[in-house]
């Protein structure tokens, strides 16, 4: 269990994190990394590839506060289903009452569950289906598996997973990046949460018999990823591209804009890339060291502060 119990600015760090990042990398989405060094990404600017104003988050952070309204109301897999269909059909929390970016996976899993398909059996469960949307949207979930046992952590995240995406390896970059922000939660170091994760999330996993997944982890599991060079990072829209990218990008910086920054500049998926930089980075630095000018630019500011107040009063009462 965590040293100190979650808080408001733990809350806001999460929510504003993956915000703030998502929104600093939709300008740049798909461009190719050779096609940004010709002009670096060095601040939160607009428009470019959807042509939105500053401060406009994409479908990676709306479906993150679908999430996250759940656990301030109360978790429960059929809400967070409805939430989601609430987002792509009624514009729920979206940034400015539009959604314009949706993945195919989850648009798929999403018209399963306006059949009435179960929640956690929505989603593609095709080895082909490992793009990055169900890792973008799990950060809140930290804060209702916190307290409990790892195996129960690691079936509660494969369920709210698979809502979208059903595959085991989904499931397991979602577990590994859950585990790392229970570390930065607990206060402890990143390296030393790397370090640690290298044996828990293994041991985990052979335990369960995922040994052929497994090895795919290796260079988080077996590596020691910051040594990586960048030329050697990939950022698709894959969802282990998008976890070793995330993890790169926090081992190798050491604050907020930094992270965010070197996580748009790959290239490729920037603002999923940046958003699941930017969940860790702001557990890891605090809401307190998101620059303020970015958070003044984003958008529905006000309405992210009182989902972070309503998340923190729920979790009070458990």
């Amino acid at each position: 269990m965590p040293e100190l119990y979650p808080s408001l600015d733990i809350c806001k760090s999460i929510l504003f994190g993956v915000a703030i990042g998502d929104a600093v990398g939709v300008p740049f989405e798909f461009k190719s990394r050779e096609e940004i060094k010709k002009m670096p990404a060095i601040d939160m600017v607009g428009y470019g590839t959807y042509g939105m104003p500053p401060g406009t988050f994409s479908d990676d952070t709306s479906l993150t506060f679908c999430l996250a309204e759940s656990i301030a109301s109360g978790f429960n897999l059929k809400d967070i289903a409805q939430k989601f269909i609430n987002w792509r059909y009624n514009n729920y929390w979206t940034a400015r009452n539009e959604v314009f970016d949706v993945g195919i996976t989850t648009q798929h899993a999403i018209d399963r569950l306006l059949k009435g398909v179960q929640p956690d059996l929505a989603g593609d469960f095709g080895e082909e289906s490992n793009g990055n949307g169900s890792l973008m949207r799990i950060l809140p979930l930290v804060l209702h598996i916190f307290n409990k046992p790892i195996a129960e952590r690691y079936q509660i995240t494969k369920q709210v997973s698979s809502i979208t995406h059903g595959h085991v390896r989904s499931a397991i970059a979602c577990f590994y990046y859950l585990e790392f922000a229970l570390g930065l939660l607990n206060g402890s170091d990143k390296f030393e949460i790397y370090n640690n994760l290298q044996k828990v999330i293994a041991d985990h996993l052979q335990s369960l018999g995922i040994n052929t997944e497994k090895t795919l982890f290796d260079r988080l599991l077996i590596d020691r990823i910051e040594l990586i060079p960048e030329e050697k990072i990939r950022s698709s829209g894959y969802v282990l591209h998008t976890l070793e990218a995330s993890i790169w990008c926090l081992l190798t910086t050491d604050n907020y804009k930094d992270a965010i920054l070197k996580a748009v500049n790959l290239g490729g998926d920037t603002d999923t890339t940046a958003a699941v930089t930017g969940g860790l980075a702001g557990l890891l630095y605090g809401y307190q060291n998101i620059p303020k000018s970015w958070l003044t630019q984003i958008a529905r500011k006000d309405d992210i502060e009182d989902l972070a107040m309503r998340m923190i009063n729920n979790l009070s009462y458990r």
